[in-house]
């Protein structure tokens, strides 16, 4: 679907430019006198309105301020003379997004354009994630019974409000971003957007134009200018995941970012200031990469101003009940045609309770999903949420050592696939064995 775009002017051959230069990227719809846009506007949506400053009747600065009553959120590029700037700039201090000066030329159009649907579309997802926070990441919100996960909330308040780097770390599934986002709650930045990347799900040859943004003609595709992540999260906060993925070479990159608080696109020659604050997460070992030669010390150092370490789930016990009442409430009220079942039965408790939760919280969501869609009475019982009895059973008095070293070698396995998301070459590595060996070792554990 084409964005809608509207297009202002008194001069029919100015409505037949800009159509035409629009026209195969976007939805436009041409007007020639400001009352008939008005009237249309009451009763459809445009992204854009791109309209003369001066005409007949209502100038441009009016149909601004009236057009902004019918829809706030409509982005409004005006088209000026000269001599009509200083008015121009006027408009934009009203809530214009941008003029622009006759004669102008394509790309300048098409470029503007673009940069007022990306704002528009941070301003959506700004209000989205302003609601998602207001519901979601409040303090009383946050299921947070154990006193380690108190502490790491505590720790959130305190901070929230510095500019400060933060680096949360902690294994896959244990809330990361949720903790990133209950930063960006209690800050000064709650009005400005949150970002967040996934640096795993980049290729590397890709990431510096994400984060950093290009210039038309920077690479082969690149058919305009794009603002990189930085730049869309200015003023708000820059989650960047997995941070310990990224490659030797963006580090050195990134490190400038964070000490000059610049970017500069690829193929770019200025730098843009950027007020950001960046949170990073992982799940690697950050400590044991510096040793090894695989991160910078320099840019760990910058990352990890403060600190914040996520317990794993199985180290706090006290949550998995509460966590597990919290999905299930969430899945009766996403199901209202479907009743889904009221709780647990005892028997259900006590499995979750004896679960190590390799894949932590995300782990425990997935679990309890699956009993509500398998649960056929008004409770979820043991056997509905399809855990794996090798792990949640304790070893009995007649279990044989190999059995017990069996399951514990199987736990251990699955706990770090899960912090790899899956790559068996890099389980082989951490567990110190040949992949060959790790391949054998599935195959009689029965590990998928």
């Amino acid at each position: 679907m084409k964005h809608p775009i509207a297009v202002l002017d008194d001069e029919k051959r100015m409505l037949e430019v800009v159509a035409m230069v629009l026209g195969e990227r976007y939805g436009v719809t041409t007007f020639a006198r400001p009352e008939g846009f008005l009237e249309a506007l009451a009763k459809q949506h445009f992204d854009i309105l791109i309209t003369d400053l001066k005409m007949p009747g209502l100038s441009g600065l009016e149909v601004l301020q009236r057009a902004r009553q019918l829809d706030p959120e409509l982005q409004v590029i005006l088209m000026t003379a000269h001599a009509s700037i200083p008015t121009a700039v006027k408009a934009m201090q009203q809530g214009a997004f941008d003029f622009i000066e006759k004669p102008f030329d394509n790309d300048v159009l098409r470029n503007l354009v673009q940069r007022a649907l990306d704002m528009s579309q941070l301003r959506r997802q700004n209000r989205y994630l302003r609601s998602e926070v207001s519901s979601q990441y409040r303090p009383e919100s946050i299921v947070a019974e154990s006193p380690a996960m108190q502490q790491v909330l505590e720790l959130v308040r305190k901070v929230a409000r510095s500019r400060s780097t933060v680096l949360i770390t902690g294994e896959s599934g244990s809330g990361k971003e949720i903790i990133a986002r209950a930063l960006h709650f209690y800050s000064n930045r709650l009005d400005g957007p949150f970002v967040a990347v996934n640096s795993k799900a980049i290729a590397d040859s890709l990431v510096e134009s994400e984060l950093f943004g290009h210039e038309r003609g920077a690479f082969t595709g690149a058919h305009r200018a794009r603002p990189g992540l930085f730049e869309r999260a200015d003023g708000g906060t820059l989650f960047l995941d997995e941070i310990g993925e990224i490659s030797g070479d963006f580090q050195t990159k990134l490190l400038r970012v964070l000490e000059t608080k610049e970017v500069r696109r690829v193929g770019g020659e200025r730098t843009i200031g950027v007020d950001v604050r960046v949170v990073a997460a992982t799940n690697r070992d950050l400590k044991a990469e510096v040793a090894s030669g695989n991160f910078r010390q320099d840019l760990y150092f910058r990352l990890q101003v403060v600190p914040m370490a996520l317990p794993p789930l199985r180290q706090r016990p006290q949550d998995v009940l509460p966590l597990a009442q919290h999905f299930l409430q969430q899945m009766r009220a996403g199901e209202p045609r479907r009743p889904a079942p009221l709780g647990f039965t005892s028997e259900a408790e006590q499995r979750l309770l004896s679960h190590p939760w390799p894949g932590n919280v995300r782990e425990l969501e997935n679990a309890v999903e699956r009993g509500t869609l398998l649960a056929e009475g008004d409770h979820i019982d043991q056997d509905d949420l399809l855990l794996d009895t090798a792990e949640s059973s304790p070893a009995s008095a007649h279990t044989t050592l190999k059995a017990v070293m069996d399951a514990a070698a199987a736990t251990h396995i699955r706990q770090v696939l899960a912090q790899v998301n899956g790559s068996r070459t890099e389980t082989a590595e951490r567990l110190g064995i040949e992949r060959t060996t790790l391949y054998r070792l599935m195959r009689r554990l029965d590990i998928e």
